[in-house]
């Protein structure tokens, strides 16, 4: 309709030429994703291995997460933070047991994971901590258990945590071959994980956030340590996490999509244009997996890339003056099979992501006023 008599064939190669001139260092990034993931692999390897006679978490391996393992970043590669999830394990003798607390009249999304002290009587040349007196334990000079050091109560405490995870991690650096060409620096600015400030002599600088999950039963939903940005989150306080799950699904669409994954090139590039907005990556991302799921996997390619990304912005237009954004897992019956949820995320009412819109009208009028800027 805007064509200025522009015929079919002309507007195709205009079409072309502009998602071609869209700056995406995608190689340039997921290789240094799968660099830091092997560099945090190594670590963890190491500190395990001081752990292995402990009663403390066990680390599983590190899981990539985030917008540069998914391939798609607001970011420069070197201005990206690359954040990798660490399963914990209760350790033997002890079981984590999850318990949901409702904050608000949103549906639940904390819980508590509460560290409880099971028997290992039969397991052999193995202390047991429910049958054994704290006089015996103290006697026989055993390594402080995770409750001891890591619990606040009973609770998994996730400050205690973080700050004991910072201290291994320094301590087990310099056994790793990498520290001869890194300097490693822990910054001190997180609380509820460990950030780590990597320094090359030639390569530039990275960062590294490693945050810690408690998986929910046999799902790809985690308990995380990070947060929504609330500074007044109780230390004792998890939550529930899409991060793992939404890793899978990207992987699973970059096998589905047409060559070239033009669905990360517009995800990447509506992201890159956010600053001095209250809009973040992630309602974007949110919005792009909806239409992955209704949209024909066909039309995701360079012939149609500025379709799509009209269509990222009608589909966002729609929801911001509907001031609702459903969450993309709760209550979707259209996801792929791979995607492992908990039985009652099918039936559960999902989160609405601008439900800040619908409390506040002034919000809901300056985030429109944004929504055209952009």
């Amino acid at each position: 309709e805007e064509s200025d008599g522009k015929g079919p064939e002309e507007l195709q190669k205009g079409d072309r030429i502009s998602a071609s001139h869209i700056d995406w260092p995608v190689e340039e990034m997921l290789s240094r994703s799968q660099v830091m993931k092997q560099l945090v692999d190594d670590l963890l390897h190491v500190m395990q291995e001081h752990l292995s006679e402990s009663f403390m978490p066990v680390l599983q391996p590190p899981i990539g997460v985030g917008s540069t393992f998914e391939g798609w970043s607001p970011y420069e590669p070197a201005d990206s933070i690359y954040h990798l999830l660490v399963p914990l394990k209760p350790p033997t003798g002890h079981d984590f047991h999850l318990q949901w607390v409702k904050r608000g009249p949103m549906p639940a999304r904390d819980s508590r994971i509460r560290v409880e002290i099971k028997c290992s009587c039969k397991l052999q040349n193995m202390i047991c901590f429910l049958h054994y007196s704290r006089k015996q334990l103290k006697k026989m000079k055993q390594v402080p258990s995770i409750l001891d050091r890591l619990c606040t109560g009973s609770y998994l405490d996730v400050e205690k945590l973080a700050e004991w995870f910072q201290r291994l991690a320094k301590e087990a650096w310099v056994a790793l071959p990498q520290a001869d060409c890194l300097e490693m620096k822990v910054l001190s600015c997180s609380q509820r994980s460990c950030l780590m400030k990597l320094k090359g002599a030639s390569k530039g600088t990275f960062l590294i956030e490693i945050l810690f999950g408690v998986q929910q039963g046999d799902s790809d939903i985690f308990l995380s340590s990070e947060t929504a940005g609330d500074t007044n989150t109780p230390s004792t306080l998890w939550t529930k996490s899409y991060l793992v799950a939404e890793v899978k699904y990207f992987s699973h669409m970059a096998r589905q999509v047409p060559q070239g994954n033009f669905h990360l090139k517009c995800l990447h590039l509506c992201t890159s244009v956010l600053e001095g907005t209250d809009f973040t990556p992630y309602i974007f991302k949110t919005a792009v997996m909806h239409l992955l799921n209704t949209k024909p996997l066909s039309g995701w390619c360079r012939q149609e890339c500025i379709m799509r990304l009209a269509d990222i912005l009608r589909y966002l237009h729609c929801c911001l003056q509907q001031e609702k954004l459903d969450d993309f897992f709760c209550g979707n019956a259209a996801m792929p099979q791979e995607i492992v949820l908990p039985p009652d995320f099918h039936t559960s009412q999902p989160d609405n992501l601008l439900q800040h819109l619908v409390q506040s009208p002034d919000a809901h009028a300056e985030a429109l006023r944004q929504f055209e800027e952009i």
